[in-house]
């Protein structure tokens, strides 16, 4: 099935000069997947990126599907629902942390933003959208040495409850220091870094034989339901289903 040809037309002269320009730029960035998506949630532009990441050589590939057409059950339908809330007017996804699963390379993190595009009066005719890798850290950055310690402390101790008075004592800056410059040196936020540290833990766990439940105690979760919850929001399937691909 292919996008109506209206519609791709539309999406590709929004308030832009009659001129996509953004499909070539995005061509050349190998740690950014671009897309432009129809009212319906089908691809119209993507950049060679995403291409690649779904073992597939050409973007007529991807054209008029939708993420749940290319992407396996799980994460397809994770991505559709984004879709549709943006589609139907929920607001834009921002800088969304997500442990990505593309069909022919290893899980990799990223940060996923996608807005809706509108026509002169104002109606919902598509969405755009990014999924950055997540970047290595800014250790140029003048405080980095003391936004590095607080990091090291999350990843030593992410099976505690850590709150941003623990981090600003541990750096010696304040608290809202400590969130702008962790935005600014790792691209995320400390909540977000506890969140990865926790996941990157728990994942790991995964691949062993250790029940659901102790492995979402020993990653500082109160709750086996608490962990399922924040897995899935972040992984896009439960930790069996995410245990169960893996040993495959």
């Amino acid at each position: 099935m292919h996008p109506d040809p209206e519609a791709a037309r539309q999406l590709l002269s929004l308030q832009i000069d009659n001129v996509f320009f953004a499909e070539a730029l995005f061509d050349a960035l190998p740690d950014v997947v671009f897309f432009v998506k129809d009212a319906q949630g089908r691809y119209v532009v993507v950049n060679q990126t995403l291409v690649r990441r779904c073992g597939l050589k050409q973007k007529s590939a991807l054209a008029g599907r939708t993420a749940a057409q290319v992407f396996p059950a799980a994460f397809g339908s994770l991505y559709q629902e984004q879709d549709q809330q943006v589609l139907a007017g929920g607001g834009e996804i921002c800088d969304r942390l997500e442990l990505h699963l593309y069909p022919d390379r290893d899980p990799g993190w990223c940060l996923t933003h996608k807005i809706a595009l509108r026509d002169k009066q104002r109606n919902i005719i598509g969405l755009a959208g990014i999924s950055r890798d997540l970047a290595m850290p800014d250790n140029a950055h003048p405080v980095y040495a003391r936004i590095a310690a607080a990091a090291h402390f999350i990843h030593a101790h992410y099976e505690q409850t850590i709150g941003l008075a623990d981090l600003a004592r541990i750096s010696g800056l304040s608290a809202s220091q400590i969130e702008r410059y962790f935005h600014k040196i790792f691209y995320l936020t400390p909540r977000q870094m506890i969140i990865k540290a926790r996941l990157d833990a728990a994942s790991a766990m995964l691949a062993g034989s250790a029940s659901v439940t102790a492995i979402a105690l020993a990653c500082g979760y109160h709750d086996h339901s608490a962990f399922t919850r924040q897995f899935k929001a972040t992984v896009g399937m439960t930790p069996s289903a995410y245990r169960a691909t893996i040993k495959k």
